[in-house]
């Protein structure tokens, strides 16, 4: 597919979709509503079942939930961000900044039951939703911490996770001090030398600090690789703290394996195949974010 054939079908796949979203909110019941520390968290429910959080009415969706069914990833770049698992064998330590629903943590905890998982979430309004609302359960090797992501990562001053997921979000941005070189470099403190981070971040023009986002990452990690998300304005980035090239197909088989040995209702693979930049340029578009 041609570059311009490529973008005139994104933009006419996120104006369904945005259609689509309309025609959903008006099937959907309010089940919750609170003001808090991120906003007014807002729960709603559909007549299939599926949860929504959102930070405002008419807000982006946080999460999507199907409570009791851990396995079912309605978001696609939570499937997306999947394919980091890929690229660091057997996660035995799992850092989840950012909870929302609690998504990302109970699929990890389905398919990773040895593992440990950290769950940070700033609002602890919110983390007592995901508990009320969307399924979410603490035991004994996966907690929730209510703390700033930040200063949580900056408290850790030896390697310690082998993927860290960074999905913080008010109700319509990443939150700047989650941005900067700073930051990132108190994350790779914190990760494995053997491990991944993995950013959900918006792509422009919703986000208009992405380049400079993207060129943030590349001068704090050794590889980037950026996937697309279809039909959506996230962008998922797989960054290590290692030399290790890959090409969109060698990435592509190493995420099929592991969702195949982990019985994904989605192939990982075919997500890589979908849109796949390995980021060796620096970004010229974008400035170093710095506190």
């Amino acid at each position: 597919m041609s570059p311009v054939n490529r973008r005139l079908f994104s933009v006419v796949g996120v104006l369904t979709l945005v259609a689509m979203s309309l025609l959903a909110c008006a099937a959907e019941t309010v089940i919750h509503e609170r003001a808090s520390g991120s906003g007014t968290i807002i729960v709603t429910e559909s007549t299939d079942g599926l949860r929504t959080l959102l930070f405002e009415r008419g807000g982006a969706r946080q999460s999507i939930v199907k409570p009791g069914d851990p396995d079912h990833l309605e978001l696609q770049y939570a499937r997306v961000a999947m394919v980091g698992l890929a690229l660091c064998e057997g996660p035995r330590r799992i850092l989840v900044v950012g909870l929302g629903g609690g998504t990302l943590p109970s699929f990890l905890r389905k398919h990773y039951p040895e593992a440990w998982i950290d769950a940070v979430e700033i609002d602890a309004e919110v983390v007592d939703v995901a508990k009320k609302f969307f399924g979410f359960r603490e035991d004994a090797r996966m907690r929730a911490h209510v703390d700033d992501g930040r200063r949580f990562i900056e408290n850790i001053r030896r390697p310690t996770y082998d993927a860290i997921f960074l999905d913080a979000f008010g109700g319509d941005s990443v939150p700047l001090h989650l941005t900067t070189r700073e930051f990132l470099r108190a994350v790779r403190r914190a990760l494995m030398p053997s491990g991944v981070v993995i950013g959900n971040i918006w792509d422009r023009p919703s986000n208009r600090l992405y380049d400079s986002m993207v060129r943030t990452y590349q001068e704090e990690f050794d590889e980037l690789f950026i996937l697309d998300v279809f039909n959506d304005i996230n962008k998922i980035l797989l960054a290590l703290p290692r030399k290790q090239p890959l090409s969109q197909s060698e990435l592509a088989l190493l995420a099929r394996r592991v969702s195949s040995d982990g019985k994904f209702r989605f192939d990982l693979g075919d997500l890589v195949d979908y849109g796949f930049l390995h980021a060796r340029e620096k970004n010229r578009n974008g400035r170093v974010l710095r506190d």
